[in-house]
């Protein structure tokens, strides 16, 4: 089981990031917030997460908790829902028009240039 999550700790999400508030490198994981590890290198950090995470995934898999999936192995269906006050509909559709694009392919444009 341990090379199971050796191997599935490598799909995860991580960032490493320098702290001035430590003075030294944080790094962290998209699919488990709650966790860091400093170190004084990147690789140092990244590699000490990267333990941290075998043995949170040991421990909830012995608990019965479920194991977050990595977001690179999630299915996406390239569609979803938001809500927007009507005033703002109302805007987006305007502007969108006056780019001769549809509100889907305005939002889009707008969502990527961000």
């Amino acid at each position: 089981m341990e090379s199971d999550a050796r191997a599935e700790i490598f799909h995860y999400t991580y960032r490493v990031t320098w702290s001035a508030q430590d003075d030294e490198f944080v790094a962290t994981c998209v699919e488990f917030p709650s966790l860091s590890w400093l170190a004084s290198s990147q690789i140092e950090a990244l590699q000490g997460l990267q333990a941290l995470l075998l043995e949170v995934i040991a421990d909830m898999e012995e608990q019965g908790e479920e194991v977050p999936q990595p977001f690179a192995e999630r299915s996406y269906s390239g569609k979803f829902n938001l809500r927007v006050g009507e005033s703002l509909h109302r805007e987006l559709s305007i502007q969108a028009a006056e780019d001769g694009l549809s509100l889907n392919q305005y939002i889009l444009r707008r969502l990527r240039a961000a």
